[in-house]
């Protein structure tokens, strides 16, 4: 629940930079050219982004016969969590991991790589399709649209406002200093807010997926080994698409980059992952 409250306060912050940046650059008229503009650009990512994801990757739909251990583990789940199942696919990777794609949870996929499957026991990988499963039941990849269009709009706005402004307000309001301080410093805001959104996200279904399976223990299992497969074995993956996996695939270090990132430091996730005591 603390993760919800962080998140819903990210994008209330989000919106309000929107609206201070909008009415400083462009006006209300500004304001809702660029918001519209953003909506109808993330809603087709919304709608289109999952098939996006799964061909980009590289993912190959998996079948009840190719992996049944799988498959009963997400049936038991889903009905645990009560939501539909998944379609299921594999990605054919040695590097192990794993993400979760679909505008919602009837339109939902669950991707593992083979270097995942062969690599995690039976409890760490029912730890990891737990939490991916979280992802779709907690409504992730609207949360994130609904952050991106924010972000997204935020830094239209501000570049908007280096040249001057929208239609009648034109009238330098967002030229000069303040226009470029706009250009430079609010997107940047934005970027660092989503990220930090996209953070939290992971921390969510973290806790929801360790609870689905009884304790914490095997899911920090998974992200040591997974984490340690990325770092040794990073993906050639398109950077949009990496926040969808349960560990950065492209293997980036931390750092002062952590700001930029978008999941937690694994160390973090661990710490609070053991925390979330095994009741069998």
């Amino acid at each position: 629940m603390g993760d919800y409250i962080k998140t819903i306060g990210l994008l209330s912050v989000l919106s309000i930079i929107l609206v201070l940046v909008g009415g400083a650059v462009g006006g209300e008229q500004g304001l809702w050219i660029a918001f519209i503009f953003s909506l109808i650009m993330n809603g087709v990512a919304y709608f289109f982004s999952d098939k996006i994801a799964l061909k980009s990757s590289g993912a190959k739909p998996l079948s009840k016969e190719q992996a049944p251990e799988i498959y009963a583990m997400v049936k038991e789940l889903s009905k645990k969590m009560n939501m539909p199942m998944p379609a299921l696919y594999r990605i054919p990777t040695n590097q192990a991991n794993a993400f979760a794609t679909g505008r919602n949870p009837k339109n939902a996929s669950v991707a593992v790589t083979d270097g995942l499957v062969s690599r995690l026991n039976k409890e760490e990988l029912k730890g990891v399709l737990a939490h991916e499963l979280a992802h779709v039941k907690n409504r992730d990849i609207l949360i994130a649209s609904v952050a991106a269009v924010l972000a997204s709009t935020i830094t239209f706005v501000a570049r908007m406002g280096m040249y001057g402004g929208f239609g009648s307000n034109r009238d330098n309001r967002g030229s000069g200093g303040l226009g470029i301080l706009l250009a430079l410093l609010a997107p940047l805001a934005g970027i660092l807010i989503q990220m930090a959104i996209s953070r939290e996200r992971e921390y969510e279904a973290d806790e929801t997926g360790a609870s689905s399976v009884g304790g914490g223990n095997s899911l920090a299992s998974a992200l040591i080994k997974i984490h340690e497969s990325t770092r040794s074995n990073p993906m050639d993956v398109n950077p949009a698409f990496s926040s969808l996996y349960i560990s950065n695939p492209l293997g980036k270090l931390g750092g002062l980059s952590t700001l930029f990132s978008t999941h937690p430091p694994v160390e973090k996730r661990v710490s609070r992952l053991k925390n979330i005591l095994d009741y069998s």
